[in-house]
């Protein structure tokens, strides 16, 4: 009765190493075994590199994409009532973009833009609000 106990076991443990060897109804060899699981690893490999190409490319369009915004609202005249004008600054990862400035009163609305690099305007001062939005934006 024990031997029989043990002989089970050690089937069902040999059965499970054997496992490795077959393929549906075909019993492979180590050799047969070694080439399948090379292939598969050649096969993962480029898949691994596909998927790195990818993501660096993913990274590059990223760089330059709009992915930081600041937008502050104020009131540039008394005369007027409420902060209806606001500034806009739409920046890249590299702090690069523009800064959209829109400035309403009762005789009507005027929209500004200027360029910005690296966080500051070279070609055109900032107002104090377009300075705001830049820094709320690269915050």
């Amino acid at each position: 009765m024990v031997t029989d106990i043990v002989l089970v076991f050690l089937f069902l443990k040999t059965k499970k190493k054997i496992k490795i060897f077959m393929k549906g109804s075909k019993v492979m060899d180590v050799e047969e075994v070694v080439t399948g699981q090379t292939k598969l690893i050649k096969e993962v490999k480029g898949d691994i590199k596909k998927l790195s190409d990818w993501n660096e490319k993913l990274q590059k369009i990223s760089d330059i994409s709009i992915t930081k915004v600041g937008v502050i609202r104020f009131n540039p005249f008394n005369n007027t009532g409420g902060d209806q004008s606001f500034v806009v600054a739409l920046l890249d990862s590299n702090n690069n973009g523009l800064v959209i400035s829109s400035l309403y009163s009762r005789e009507g609305t005027r929209i500004y833009t200027k360029p910005i690099e690296a966080g500051k305007s070279t070609n055109y001062n900032l107002s104090e609000e377009e300075q705001q939005a830049i820094n709320k934006a690269i915050k």
